[in-house]
């Protein structure tokens, strides 16, 4: 008889939405050996078997955030936290931390910050670039709303980035002016001017980011990720620095490479190195190609059929690319056999790429078992969904955004349209698999809050954001840990505790099962995570 080298009993162990609960489970090595009652899995026990002692805590498959930038997020955390949770609540909380930055930088350096929401300041607008002068006039700044979409600079950064009141829009994005000058607010591809000439890490220091990243989202319960656009900041650098954690062991959890496929982008060099569907380095998989089409509901640039409520009169956002541009960048990308993970939260959007992969499809290239995804899937319409179920078209959308900017999109958009945005039970009852991810910086990685989203659908401010809507615990875990193995064609690997599964396991402080949502929004917390069979956080 084989013993288990690792025994997790006395508590709720949540195997996956079909196999149900145990009591405990046996793992072996890197695999899962058996599950079932305390008394059943004690029989495996050998001398040296480790007994993990739940306690009355729950158990699950490890958690996969199916759509964030690790990257991003692990350089991120030297850059000034704008984030609502760390109490920027104003303009003049934002000015102070970037006074303190320019205070302890060397004139000519660059001030990078990200994460404030405009929506929940007191003056419910962006800082301006006066304003930015006022408190660093001898540093170029640079400060991203926490939707990336949108970013305000200062009269320094705009020189740097050769930005004048007389520079024209770049397609698919904008330069705001008022009376003629300059505001300081960029949008989409407007971004790009600054984004293009900013102070590129080395590859140690993206390196370093990506372990640091990756350990952070480890101790939240997260055994897995997708990185949605590896390339999009810093070109090929971006590629060679996944590529070196992956070879120096120092990429602490699995990742889902998503390779940035915009005009500039990554993708085709990727293809000319070997980075093809399938191809692997470690715990660095390839897989996706990414393409971007429009902005985001929060920003008022995400392409919608009818116009915003908030803002210029008659806007309905912005496209990236036109039809034709668009489709033929789909039918490449396509073709080389890359699954599409394609950015699209508008109905607008959603159909410009849902008719751009349908059109793809031919006996050649059929986009049958391709599991194309459209990343975040925000406002989407019941044709769109029927025909998504149809041809094998995923979403990938994120719960969270319902918490986070619930009460923006309210405010942007009306009640109707908000109620029925990020349908996760409308997804899940048509067999589209929705997947659960952060988009993080975008927001919080933390998982508790996306599941108390699920569950409840309401937002950070309590409001009721389309009851319907709501799925059980146990169904948002699926969501985030089987949904977002299949988004990745790791289904039969991650994802559920069957055995022969890797043991991949996520402990946490409490039952899940019975406590409040609001305690497990609050309170709960992860307590170990286990990555095929070792201790990697906790214990």
């Amino acid at each position: 008889m084989q013993h288990a080298d690792t025994i997790l009993t006395g508590g709720r162990i949540f195997l996956g939405l079909e196999e149900g609960e145990a009591e405990a489970l046996a793992i072996a090595g890197s695999r899962v050996l058996a599950s079932g009652s305390n008394e059943e899995i004690r029989t495996l026990a050998g001398p040296s078997t480790r007994v993990i002692d739940l306690a009355g805590r729950a158990a699950t498959p490890g958690l996969i955030d199916a759509h964030l930038h690790l990257l991003t997020l692990g350089l991120g955390m030297g850059e000034i936290n704008l984030r609502p949770e760390t109490g920027t609540s104003s303009i003049d909380h934002i000015l102070s931390a970037v006074h303190d930055a320019a205070a302890r930088t060397p004139p000519g350096g660059w001030i990078k910050g990200r994460g404030y929401d405009h929506n929940e300041l007191a003056e419910r607008r962006h800082p301006t670039l006066a304003e930015l002068d006022s408190v660093a006039p001898d540093h170029p700044v640079f400060l991203e709303r926490t939707c990336g979409h949108l970013a305000v600079a200062n009269s320094a950064a705009m020189r740097l980035a050769g930005i004048t009141r007389k520079t024209p829009d770049p397609a698919g994005g904008f330069i705001e002016r008022r009376d003629g000058e300059l505001t300081g607010l960029l949008a989409e591809r407007g971004m790009r001017f600054v984004v293009d000439i900013l102070p590129k890490p080395s590859r140690d220091e993206m390196v370093a980011a990506i372990e640091r990243a990756g350990r952070f989202m480890l101790s939240q319960g997260f055994t897995g990720v997708m990185d949605a656009a590896i390339g999009m900041n810093f070109g090929e650098a971006e590629v060679d620095a996944f590529e070196t954690a992956a070879r120096t062991d120092r990429m602490p959890l699995d990742v889902w490479a998503c390779l940035y496929g915009d005009p500039g982008g990554v993708l085709e060099s990727a293809w000319e190195r070997g980075l093809r569907f399938g191809t692997s380095n470690g715990r660095l998989r390839y897989g996706a190609a990414k393409l971007f089409t429009d902005g985001s509901a929060g920003s008022l640039t995400a392409a919608v059929s009818l116009p915003y409520l908030a803002g210029e009169p008659g806007n309905t956002g912005v496209l990236c690319f036109k039809t034709e541009e668009l489709h033929g960048h789909i039918r490449r990308f396509h073709e080389l056999g890359y699954q599409l993970a394609i950015h699209a939260i508008g109905d607008v959007a959603i159909e410009q790429v849902l008719s751009g992969i349908e059109a793809a499809d031919s006996a050649a290239h059929p986009i049958a078992g391709r599991r194309h995804r459209i990343e975040h899937c925000g406002y989407l319409d019941a044709g769109q969904m029927a025909r998504m179920a149809a041809a094998g078209i995923y979403p990938a959308p994120q719960p969270i955004f319902m918490y986070e900017f619930g009460d923006l999109y309210v405010t942007n958009l009306g009640s109707e349209r908000a109620t029925t945005a990020y349908p996760m039970r409308g997804f899940l009852d048509a067999g589209l698999m929705p997947s659960a991810s952060s988009d993080a910086p975008v927001a919080t990685t933390d998982p508790f809050k996306n599941l108390y989203t699920m569950v409840t659908r309401r937002s950070r401010g309590g409001t009721l954001l389309g009851e319907d809507q709501r799925l059980s615990l146990q169904e948002a875990l699926h969501c985030y840990t089987a949904c977002s193995a299949f988004s990745q064609f790791a289904e039969h690997e991650v994802g559920r505790l069957a055995p022969g599964m890797r043991a991949n396991v996520t402990i946490f402080s409490h039952d899940i099962f019975s406590v409040p949502a609001e305690v497990l929004r609050d309170d709960v917390r992860c307590d170990m995570t286990l990555l095929d069979g070792d201790v990697v956080h906790g214990g």
